[in-house]
């Protein structure tokens, strides 16, 4: 078997968990789960199961990612840089190119939370053995509640039968009634050169643009000219969709993508974190706060701006994201 490689994806903004997250630091470098970052957290998972670390970020991001390398003594790793965000698929193209093409690729968010143990390892130890078969691997994780934040997987032991976009609250709730429905984690496990040649079949102005931004760049840094003719577009629509490869791994660890505050809120609550008799609970900046006559919201608190939340539509802080960008850009 060739090396693992952990390909970690950290060009996210989280618009949904303004004003915490910012253009200037993503929710990934909040340092807020226990004095740790989410995308620290992610290397520190999964260094037993790789040699090599492989970044894929951006050029406003680079300087916060090697912060952490640098907390974590880490030097060993490999820096892609792109001008403009592609999406996944031309994300984890560059990693794959960099990459030998029997070596194996456990790719990975860098903003989620995950339970650490036996199911985590058991998982990512039977999707490396699939990969080494020649298999794109998917990791499915079990659904708690009827979550319509998420995409699903309908599957059948390790198959794959469909993939589901994020459904409105009655599909969610006759998926999880059916018991063989599983949230797409956005994880995957292959071998470079099964992903590359793939998103050949399936997705070839995609691959050929993203070879040749790859055979542009210096040094890690993706040229913008090449790079912003490389259609937008996710893994799952552009190879796993499509792909007769594909493997899914139930796997059993608690998992949240930690996309609205309501993730957070779940997560803190868990830890401990302190709310008042009516569920409200206050992020950020803390001083003296008081709900009355509110339940289950949030406030979230920092030095420039203020968000009240109910918990139930924190999916919603993406609109106000979108109002900033245009009215008070300074406020992201």
């Amino acid at each position: 078997m060739k090396e693992v490689s952990h390909v970690i994806l950290t060009g996210g903004i989280g618009s949904r968990l303004w004003p915490l997250s910012r253009q200037s630091k993503p929710k990934q470098y909040l340092e807020i789960f226990s004095e740790k970052s989410l995308f620290e957290m992610a290397i520190e998972r999964n260094r037993l199961f790789s040699k090599q670390l492989i970044i894929v970020g951006n050029r406003s991001n680079q300087e916060l990612s090697k912060k952490i390398l640098r907390k974590l003594d880490l030097n060993n790793f490999l820096n892609i840089v792109e001008s403009t965000p592609r999406n996944t698929a031309p994300a984890i193209a560059f990693a794959a190119l960099s990459a030998d093409p029997e070596d194996i690729l456990l790719v990975t968010p860098a903003d989620h939370i995950i339970e650490e143990g036996e199911n985590y390892t058991t998982a990512v130890q039977k999707a490396i053995e699939l990969a080494e078969k020649d298999f794109l691997v998917t990791f499915g994780v079990q659904p708690a509640v009827p979550e319509t934040g998420y995409g699903y997987i309908e599957f059948n032991d390790d198959k794959v039968l469909s993939f589901r976009e994020k459904p409105d609250k009655q599909s969610a709730e006759s998926f999880l009634k059916a018991g063989n429905f599983l949230w797409n984690s956005g994880m995957f496990c292959f071998k470079a050169g099964v992903y590359l040649n793939e998103l050949q079949k399936f997705a070839p102005e995609v691959y050929h643009l993203s070879f040749q931004a790859w055979q542009a760049a210096e040094e890690g840094y993706l040229d913008f000219d090449v790079s912003r003719n490389i259609p937008s577009i996710s893994v799952d629509y552009a190879v796993m969709e499509k792909s007769d490869r594909i493997k899914v791994v139930p796997a059993n660890f608690k998992w949240s993508d930690m996309g609205s505050f309501e993730a957070v809120y779940e997560y803190f609550k868990s830890q401990g974190y302190t709310t008042d008799s009516n569920a409200n609970m206050q992020l950020g900046e803390i001083k003296p706060t008081f709900f009355v006559g509110l339940n289950n919201c949030i406030l979230i608190s920092t030095k420039d701006a203020n968000l009240v939340v109910s918990k139930e539509a924190s999916q919603d802080v993406k609109m106000i994201y979108s109002y900033l960008e245009q009215n008070y850009p300074e406020l992201i």
